[in-house]
């Protein structure tokens, strides 16, 4: 037997195939990182919501780093609110295959940070205040494209909202080429050659070439994979027919009947202050009680007057005549009906005494009310409608006496003004101010919908109720379509026809507007105590 010795040196040219990406332009964008966030809304403490922001480009270490966040939460369910431009096909994968594991709900936000922001390194703001992070979530700017409604079909409930942008396209993978130098060696038995080892002695860049469409095994994959999450096929043909260079927008109303999104509602289901009042409380809901000798996060240190009581939230609506408290419209100042509390069913009838009480004058009616009685509000937007009057989405700030506090105004008018900022309409209160001739809700009100309720009597008459009143249909789908308290932007206000104009509160109740031609009906002189001793004498 003869055995000879030997070393070769092999040159081979392999394709390295990585994961498959969605997006190249996220490369731009910083690596996906995750923040567990509280609510900083005014009011929402000591109980508030939390939620986990995700925000950047998706990377094939992204899911180790959620679960690194999950496990930190040991088994809180915190929705997720996301914020990304895709990226790693695989990667968006195994994190929608961790949500959905994990049963967490899912969001299309961005999350404004108060304070400490996670790119921050060793920030103390937030210390001793229950949270390392504190801000709000919006859908304004919001998107999630390419891989990332991969990511975002894990969710057991998932929302998009009127604001944000998801976005879909066909896969991109990658091929790489390397130049390998191979060291074997070898040795000669009977003529044979058996190889003893083979070690790479050196790698070089050869190239790469890119494929824009989805293979086979990628295919399947995908498919299955958000069949497996319940999505309809709609979401994967639009994605499989949508050129690599291009990004398909998904409207909201096809990301429903696709199953893409669970309802219409926005981010403000899952992160919106008023959610840990309701009954079940949700799961991301947690409070923190106050110190001794410290108060909750975001809370004002000024303790309220008891003089300066509003009215209770869950008191029974009550209509106020008000005249506007600044001196620079004095003698003739604006004044309105302010409508505050709860609707129920006794609202019609007390809305039609405060009417006959002012004699028929035109005055607007300065609502803010979180709703109730969907008949009581759709019978009081009948008897605005019936009186043509105005509506104004705003609170009414008094300056002598509150009436909650069984205040007697002089001369049976109190004197305040209005603060569009911490007016509210929630719930059946939009169908009451569908009724107005004009409506205004401004920017800085907040205005929300939800279900009418069980029964399709209900939504009928809600249905021609707002076409009577001349209501675009979206209004209505919206109501419908909305679990809980969706909050409606002022692009969508408007789109539906809700509000009349872009106008603000002081278009009815401004200290100036008597001075405009014509004169408002609302406007009204009152003489000063002094105008009669002033007054020459009579001859």
């Amino acid at each position: 037997m003869q055995a000879l010795a030997g070393l070769a040196l092999l040159i081979a040219i392999v394709l390295s195939v990585p994961p498959a990406r969605a997006q190249e332009q996220s490369l731009d964008i910083p690596s996906m990182r995750f923040a567990v966030v509280r609510s900083n809304a005014p009011g929402c403490e000591p109980n508030c919501p939390e939620w986990i922001s995700a925000e950047g480009t998706i990377e094939a270490e992204t899911p180790s780093l959620l679960k690194r966040t999950l496990k930190a939460l040991k088994g809180r369910q915190l929705p997720v609110v996301v914020n990304s431009p895709g990226g790693n096909v695989d990667a968006a994968v195994a994190l929608g295959q961790l949500i959905r594991k994990n049963k967490l709900d899912i969001a299309v936000g961005t999350t404004v940070f108060s304070g400490c922001e996670p790119e921050m390194k060793d920030c103390r703001d937030n210390k001793g205040k229950g949270a390392d992070y504190f801000g709000t979530a919006h859908d304004d700017g919001a998107m999630c494209n390419s891989a990332c409604p991969l990511m975002f079909s894990g969710g057991v409930r998932r929302v998009v909202g009127d604001f944000a942008y998801l976005g879909v396209h066909q896969v991109t993978t990658t091929f790489r080429r390397e130049k390998l130098l191979y060291r074997t060696t070898y040795r000669i038995v009977n003529g044979k050659k058996k190889i003893l080892s083979t070690k790479v002695v050196s790698r070089k860049n050869a190239g790469s070439y890119k494929t824009y469409e989805m293979s086979q095994v990628v295919e399947k994959k995908l498919s299955a994979y958000l069949q497996g999450m319940g999505i309809g096929d709609g979401v994967f043909l639009t994605m499989k027919n949508t050129p690599a260079s291009e990004i398909h927008q998904l409207v909201l109303a096809n990301m429903l009947r696709m199953n893409l999104v669970t309802s219409l509602d926005t981010v403000d289901l899952f992160t919106a202050a008023t959610i840990c009042r309701a009954n079940p409380m949700p799961a991301n809901c947690r409070e923190i009680p106050a110190g001794k000798d410290t108060k909750p996060a975001d809370l004002p240190t000024a303790q309220a007057n008891p003089a300066e009581a509003t009215t209770p939230k869950g008191a029974d609506m009550r209509f106020v005549l008000v005249r506007g408290s600044n001196p620079l419209c004095n003698p003739d100042c604006p004044e309105w009906i302010s409508a505050e509390g709860t609707i129920t069913a006794q609202t019609p009838e007390k809305l039609r005494q405060a009417l006959d009480a002012v004699a028929g004058r035109r005055l607007p009616i300065v609502i803010s009310s979180q709703g109730g009685d969907v008949e009581g509000a759709l019978a009081a937007g009948r008897l605005i409608r019936e009186h043509k009057l105005d509506v104004v989405v705003a609170h009414t700030d008094f300056v002598d006496c509150d009436p909650s506090a069984d205040c007697l105004a002089k001369d049976g008018v109190h004197t305040g003004l209005t603060i569009e900022a911490e007016g509210e309409c929630a719930s059946s209160c939009p169908i009451m101010v569908a009724g107005g001739v004009k409506r205004i809700i401004g920017p800085a009100a907040r205005l929300s919908v939800s279900s009418v309720g069980p029964g399709d009597k209900v939504g009928d008459k809600v249905k021609a109720y707002l076409e009577e009143m001349a209501i675009g249909p979206g209004l209505f789908a919206a109501i419908q379509l909305s679990s809980s308290n969706r909050q409606l932007y002022p692009q969508a206000i408007l789109k539906f026809g809700l509000a009349t104009g872009p106008q603000s509160a002081d278009e009815m109740t401004g200290a100036t507007i008597c001075r405009s031609a014509p004169r408002p009906d609302n406007c009204r002189v009152m003489p000063s105590a002094n105008a009669e001793a002033d007054m020459p004498a009579k001859l």
